[in-house]
């Protein structure tokens, strides 16, 4: 006589069987994405390799020619947790995310603020910096700036840098205004010097900092800070461990204060303002 539970028994085992073949093929394309992570390929290498674009106070060159800056500090912090060397490949802006896309590094820590266009193309971390923007303007127009309105207007000259977040503050909130577009902030400045442009718009505190150093030529205007944003990593889609990785090692640095600590260094102060050349 068969036993009346037999069927039911082989379903189950089937059942069972099904199961454990789904949790080790699951199993195994876990494994084959942890191993295809740029994470573990810093580990095999031994270094980072982080692509940045040079501006102030984010990453800049000493006197020395050495990278110094508030970029620079997270980096190097970043890559000794994980026990590996840094490596640093400055990329001009308008190029960084091509560049990352295609390998170039294995990540963007370059004050890059989140954009839903960016974000089309790349993967963004949790905030490890927020900043905001502001104008400096020629002296020439002193008195006559109350307002970005004051501003908005064809014989209105703007230098910024190119592909960065003021270039899209000022297309969409000074359409009238005539943009030029250089590819570092140090051209940006260096045309309002030359009377070539009446007015920047950068990340604080590059502003301040310009308006400190030149006070006879360079005022600025509006105290307000427009489009405050927050920066994170960019890093390549597809990449759940990396991701993974630096939120965590951000979070883990926001409570220990180190990001904090860095920030207020590097944009508060300008302690290490004798650290560049002249």
């Amino acid at each position: 006589m068969k036993h009346p539970f037999n069927r039911r028994t082989a379903l189950a085992a089937a059942l069972a069987i099904g199961l454990a073949g789904g949790m080790a093929q699951a199993q195994d394309t876990r494994q084959a994405v942890a191993g295809d992570s740029v994470i573990e390929q810093i580990k095999q290498r031994g270094s980072l390799i982080v692509g940045l674009s040079t501006f102030v106070p984010w990453a800049m060159l000493d006197k020395n020619g050495e990278l110094i800056g508030y970029e620079i500090d997270v980096a190097k912090k970043l890559a000794e947790d994980m026990g590996v060397e840094v490596e640093f490949v400055p990329t001009a802006w308008d190029g960084i995310i091509p560049a990352l896309i295609s390998g170039t590094f294995d990540v963007i820590i370059s004050g890059m603020s989140v954009t839903a266009q960016r974000n089309l193309t790349v993967n963004f971390s949790e905030p490890y910096a927020f900043s905001g923007l502001r104008v400096v303007v020629s002296r020439e127009h002193e008195g006559s700036i109350a307002s970005l309105e004051d501003m908005n207007r064809p014989d209105f000259t703007i230098a910024l840098r190119r592909g960065a977040t003021p270039v899209t503050f000022a297309q969409t909130a000074l359409p009238e205004a005539r943009l030029l577009q250089f590819d570092e902030d140090g051209a940006a400045i260096q045309e309002v010097l030359n009377g070539n442009a009446d007015a920047t718009i950068a990340s604080e505190p590059s502003p301040s900092a310009y308006a400190a150093e030149y006070p006879d030529q360079l005022y600025i205007p509006i105290d307000d800070l427009f489009s405050v944003t927050a920066e994170s990593f960019a890093l390549r889609k597809g990449d759940p461990d990396a991701l993974n990785f630096f939120n965590n090692w951000i979070a883990v640095n926001w409570r220990n204060g180190f990001l904090e600590e860095r920030h207020n260094h590097w944009f508060r102060t300008q302690d290490w303002a004798d650290q560049l050349p002249q």
